[in-house]
């Protein structure tokens, strides 16, 4: 049983007049937000008034770069070189850390986003790639992913590292989360998803689209901010977590 863990969402992942989700609410219920960097999402007001609150609610700041495709919202099918997916993800942090050193907060981990993230779990060299922009940025920095070649590579980079479970994607038989273009993808039932994060937290297992126990590693768990309800859920969640006994707390913690 584990008494603890970090609850995160995606944030900032308006762009211009167009809003995702509800930030401030979520804000109000997550222990970290990952900030979108201004490439599949994002742009200066919507990163500085995101880390603003973060830093006015002691919400842990981490970097959340994606492929540039704002169209797409970075999870379009594209490719990337090694070099590019560095220079990309060492730009997209350096982009951020100038809205945090002016709140005078610091960005305590770094998750890839979407498409990019998939790559770096096919592509041993792109996550390889990802780990040096991140230990070029910050050797203190944390890099969050599933287990896999990223966790792998940020190991041998000399990183921290945190494993996520997502509370609102479907994971295939084979570990894989299922795709967003098949039914049942995204899971918005509330009881659904808190029964699932209670379980990650207590158990490190979940539940299969196939049936399957699934073991996973697991100290963050994550609420998509662009799931439908997502401030619902994230409220479900946090109370599902507390009534279970589970606290709720950065990793850094």
């Amino acid at each position: 049983m584990n008494g603890s863990i970090n609850l995160t969402a995606d944030l900032g992942e308006g762009f211009g007049a167009y809003r995702m989700a509800d930030d401030t609410a979520m804000l109000d219920l997550v222990s970290a937000a990952n900030i979108a960097c201004g490439f599949h999402a994002g742009d200066p007001r919507i990163m500085e008034r995101t880390v603003r609150a973060c830093v006015e609610r002691g919400v842990s700041i981490g970097a959340h770069p994606g492929l540039p495709d704002l169209v797409g919202f970075g999870r379009r099918t594209l490719d990337c070189t090694p070099h590019e997916a560095y220079t990309d993800v060492l730009y997209q942090l350096g982009a951020l850390s100038a809205f945090v050193r002016a709140h005078g907060g610091r960005i305590a981990h770094v998750t890839p986003h979407g498409q990019l993230g998939h790559l770096t779990r096919r592509r041993e060299d792109i996550a390889d790639a990802v780990a040096r922009a991140a230990r070029a940025f910050d050797e203190e920095i944390r890099v969050v992913s599933r287990e896999g070649y990223l966790t792998e590579a940020a190991h041998r980079a000399g990183l921290r590292t945190g494993h996520v479970g997502f509370a609102d994607r479907a994971y295939g038989d084979d570990g894989e989360l299922v795709s967003r273009t098949l039914p049942g993808a995204v899971i918005d039932d509330p009881d659904e998803v808190v029964a699932r994060v209670v379980r990650m937290a207590r158990e490190r297992r979940v539940v299969t689209t196939g049936g399957r126990e699934l073991e996973i590693k697991c100290d963050t768990v994550l609420v998509h901010g662009d799931t439908p309800g997502s401030v619902r859920l994230a409220r479900a969640v946090a109370e599902g977590l507390a009534a279970a006994g589970v606290a709720i707390r950065p990793l850094e913690d």
